[in-house]
């Protein structure tokens, strides 16, 4: 099958020939003659299958003709986080190349006034995070009586961040004579219920099942005896270090874990940088972007900050901290692997991931095989120099605990923290991760601290 008979108008088919696409993935040869029809589409795929272009094309497909009049945009496609909200905006972009189409992406981290001018003149489609989606609702710019076409993407990542009551509500504000297409890679019992609620008879397309891991990589374990960060962090530059590690995207539980492992890999050498939902929206895009181009070499990120990023020839994964829950592990090392490519993920475990490495062996059917570092992953192997300039010694790891703990009531005095009157900073909901013990930001001295 090609994709000359999906359906799809000779614009649409120039402009998919054009980005270099000739043979239709599984999920869009489902999905993309039923959406085409109207009817709503219930997509089971996992991150990867190429399941954007199922509900771009079909869109721009029923929207090219008409125009969206101010303030009344045709569509709208909710997804999880900026990154993905960004990603599809640019996939939009590239296949409606041929047609008059517009389209606002509304995401946080960014001012609101081009985001409104653009609405004033009449978008055909918004994507959007909810968070940001219904700020502008709120603030009376956007009106949903014209929606014709309602996209939720990536649902039970929606639910994993918390995303269901706006969902809800935003599924109740839009006309109920509407279109929708629903994805989400694995049905947990919300989202059933989310799709029973909502969604009129949907064709069910369903093209692998959750668990699934591509044949195309292979999963290695990294044992550590202690499981302390000092022997994780230098277990973790040893996997790094093999021969064949062109770029990796190494994954942490933690937003503060992920600031202290980048700086970690970058005082040792290496040439790294953190992404997650705390830093600036410019920052996270310019960070990709370095990723991509080959500038920067190890990517060091949160599941929310990572999840469904299609970043082509990733040759590693590696999990810092193995995830909370085995699906997402499938989706983490999904991250290499694709297109047809080889690629491998190196999971460091310690006495302590012994429950969730069961999940996670459980999950996928068999256990990855160990790989022997040769005695690499011990800490005092690779241990850094301090720099000339430190006045100080640094302290050891063990004793970085207590004056983090001690530091961080301190923080939030300063902060107002604690005072009834004192203003709460809004969260940027679309990007939030989940925070333990200190918070979300770690100071550069109390990460200096904790280095090896």
């Amino acid at each position: 099958m090609t994709f000359d008979d999906l359906g799809l108008s000779p614009k649409v088919l120039s402009a998919v020939k054009d980005a270099g696409y000739e043979t239709p993935t599984p999920i869009q040869q489902g999905a993309i003659p039923v959406a085409l029809t109207g009817r709503d589409v219930l997509g089971i795929a996992q991150t990867g299958t190429g399941k954007t272009a199922s509900f771009t094309l079909p869109l721009i497909e029923r929207l090219s003709r008409g125009r969206a009049k101010a303030r009344m945009p045709r569509s709208l496609i909710l997804c999880p986080t900026r990154e993905l909200a960004a990603q599809v905006a640019e996939n939009f972009t590239t296949y409606s190349k041929n047609t008059k189409l517009t389209m606002a992406l509304l995401i946080g981290g960014v001012s609101y006034g081009p985001q409104e001018k653009i609405l004033n003149s009449g978008a055909d489609v918004l994507v959007a995070t909810p968070g940001r989606f219904l700020d502008h609702c709120e603030r009376g710019k956007i009106l949903l009586t014209d929606i014709q076409i309602m996209v939720v993407d990536e649902a039970d990542r929606m639910l994993d961040m918390g995303f269901i009551p706006d969902i809800e509500r935003i599924f109740k504000m839009v006309p109920p004579r509407r279109q929708t297409l629903f994805f989400s890679a694995t049905m947990p019992n919300e989202i059933v219920r989310l799709v029973n609620t909502f969604l009129k008879d949907p064709e069910r397309v369903e093209v692998s099942r959750p668990a699934q891991t591509a044949e195309t990589i292979t999963q290695y374990l990294v044992k550590v005896s202690d499981g302390s960060p000092k022997s994780k962090r230098a277990a973790l530059r040893a996997a790094i270090n093999r021969e064949g590690v062109k770029n990796g995207i190494v994954f942490c539980n933690r937003k503060r874990d992920v600031d202290v492992v980048a700086r970690s890999l970058q005082r040792h050498g290496f040439s790294a940088a953190p992404i997650h939902g705390d830093l600036a929206q410019s920052l996270r895009t310019q960070t990709l972007d370095e990723f991509k181009s080959g500038a920067v070499r190890i990517l060091v990120a949160s599941d929310v900050a990572a999840r469904g990023l299609d970043i082509p020839a990733v040759s590693h994964v590696f999990n810092y901290d193995l995830p909370r829950s085995p699906d997402d592990y499938v989706h983490r090392i999904g991250r290499t692997g694709r297109a047809g490519l080889k690629g491998e993920s190196v999971s460091v475990v310690g006495p302590e991931d012994s429950k969730s490495l069961a999940a996670v062996i459980k999950h996928i059917g068999s256990e990855p095989e160990t790989l022997d570092l040769g005695g690499l992953t011990k800490p005092d192997n690779q241990k850094a120099k301090e720099p000339s300039s430190e006045a100080k010694p640094e302290p050891k790891p063990e004793q970085a605990e207590p004056t983090r703990e001690k530091s961080a009531p301190r923080r939030r005095s300063r902060g107002g923290a604690g005072r009834k009157d004192a203003p709460k900073p809004r969260q940027d909901k679309d990007d939030s991760d989940v925070a333990e013990g200190f918070g979300d930001h770690v100071p550069d001295f109390l990460l200096r601290s904790a280095l090896a």
